[in-house]
């Protein structure tokens, strides 16, 4: 399966970086089976590179995959936003992005109800992306080419 990557630069060996914020599935190598959606990622700040891989899944791995927002989605996303780990090699599912974020920002705050989070975000356009977490899962895909794109 060919996945990709937005970036400002190639990536040939992709790495886990741990950062100072949490990411929707916590620290990891983020790509996306949504080319559209690599090309937005790399031309956030002008011109970009989408880096195409190709993803080998590894049944031996502990996959944890959400086929769309649900109730586990959403308090696995705070979970790991808060900066709390888990034990999973890959995840997968929808991107909580900005416009998302602000939501769950507001219902961990307590300005919205649950329920008001999810008529705001039934309302946003797919997205997707899979996470590789551990060294292991970075094994399963290998660099196919790296593309310059404009926004």
């Amino acid at each position: 399966m060919e996945i990709y990557h937005g970036s400002t630069v190639i990536v040939k060996q992709p790495e886990i970086r741990i950062e100072k914020y949490n990411k929707d599935f916590y620290f990891g190598f983020y790509c996306t089976i949504m080319e559209q959606q690599a090309i937005r990622w790399a031309t956030r700040f002008g011109e970009g590179i989408v880096n195409v891989y190709e993803y080998e899944p590894d049944d031996s791995l502990k996959i944890l995959k959400f086929e769309k927002m649900t109730e586990e989605w959403l308090d696995f996303i705070i979970a790991c936003r808060s900066g709390i780990p888990h034990e999973w090699d890959i995840v997968e599912g929808p991107m909580a992005d900005d416009t998302i974020y602000n939501y769950i920002q507001e219902f961990q705050d307590g300005k919205i109800s649950r329920e008001a989070f999810w008529v705001l975000a039934k309302f946003r356009y797919p997205t997707h992306q899979i996470c590789f977490n551990t060294e292991k899962a970075l094994g399963t895909i290998t660099f196919k080419e790296g593309r310059k794109v404009h926004g």
